[in-house]
């Protein structure tokens, strides 16, 4: 039986994604160089998802082409919910991935790179998304529980399963009633 994953903004071989601060001073991404934060994604990835998983990609894999080609490493059926970084042509991600979509629905969650407005929600249980890196959408001073960021940085380098991601959001909506 074939297990889903998720997971978001690799930004293989960015060099300035090194320099990134949290709010409190310390690093978002605390790797020495670009090759050894590539290679522990890898590592990681390749360590949970096997080669008949789907993954599902939320976006801001590579900055350019050249740095797409790692994708080729990674196991499991690959999907890409484009982020706002993917900016080649369709022809570059169709190479390494299945399919190349902008968003996708699967058991009440909106898969997307950027959380969707909070106004636009109450159509699904949850938003799964990327882009916020270390932060987390807030309300009322808290992580709002109906978004789940899955940045690389929000799940230690490895992609996430579908049914733990469901898990956490379930128990976030829990106790915010």
């Amino acid at each position: 039986m074939s297990n889903i994953f998720l997971c978001s903004d690799h930004h293989f071989s960015q060099a300035s994604i090194l320099t990134f601060l949290n709010d409190d001073g310390s690093r978002v991404r605390d790797f020495d160089s670009v090759e050894e934060m590539d290679e522990t994604m890898v590592e990681n990835h390749n360590r949970v998802v096997s080669a008949k998983d789907k993954v599902y990609f939320l976006g801001d894999v590579a900055f350019n082409k050249k740095n797409l080609s790692i994708v080729d490493r990674l196991n499991g059926e690959k999907i890409l919910i484009k982020g706002n970084h993917d900016q080649e042509k369709l022809s570059e991600y169709q190479k390494y991935f299945k399919d190349v979509r902008g968003s996708h629905q699967l058991s009440g969650l909106l898969f997307t790179h950027i959380p969707i407005h909070m106004d636009s929600l109450s159509r699904w249980t949850a938003n799964v998304h990327g882009h916020l890196h270390s932060r987390q959408v807030m309300l009322n001073n808290r992580p709002d529980p109906r978004y789940f960021n899955v940045s690389m940085e929000q799940i230690n380098y490895t992609p996430i399963s579908l049914e733990e991601a469901k898990q956490q959001i379930k128990n976030r909506l829990e106790v915010a009633v």
